[in-house]
């Protein structure tokens, strides 16, 4: 039976989810991605689904009602998530926010692509480094 990677993906931005989406779909490997536009939203989604064990959570820094660095934290501090990957991707390049982001845990921090051809490669990367092959 064919393993299926949990991705929940948070950012605010529908074009980058979309995007995001597409680069990791592309990479061949046997993949469900939930989305969220907010970390409300995110930490929500993955409780509606416990019957859906996270592979891998992605999210933006930047976004509404409960930023990146809250949701981490929030992440981190449930037992049922805290070996979860997490890969913050974001557009602000801010030392101090990256390193706010690993101290509260994210195993990567990302700059967000800007061209398609970026995020496919970033997403056959991610695939690569945090996804089980469907063998």
């Amino acid at each position: 039976m064919k393993k299926t990677n949990i991705v929940y993906l948070a950012d605010d931005d529908e074009d980058d989810r979309f995007f995001i989406r597409e680069a990791l779909e592309s990479a061949g490997m046997q993949i469900e991605i939930f989305e969220a536009e907010n970390g409300i939203e995110l930490l929500s989604l993955i409780q509606q689904k416990p019957q859906s064990p996270a592979s891998l959570i992605l999210m933006d820094m930047n976004m509404p009602k409960m930023n990146g660095l809250e949701t981490i934290t929030a992440i981190r501090s449930d037992p049922s998530l805290s070996t979860v990957p997490v890969v913050m991707i974001s557009t602000s390049s801010n030392v101090s926010l990256i390193e706010k982001a690993y101290e509260a845990g994210v195993n990567l921090f990302i700059a967000k692509p800007s061209t398609f051809e970026e995020f496919n490669s970033m997403g056959s990367e991610l695939a690569a480094q945090f996804l089980e092959t469907s063998n």
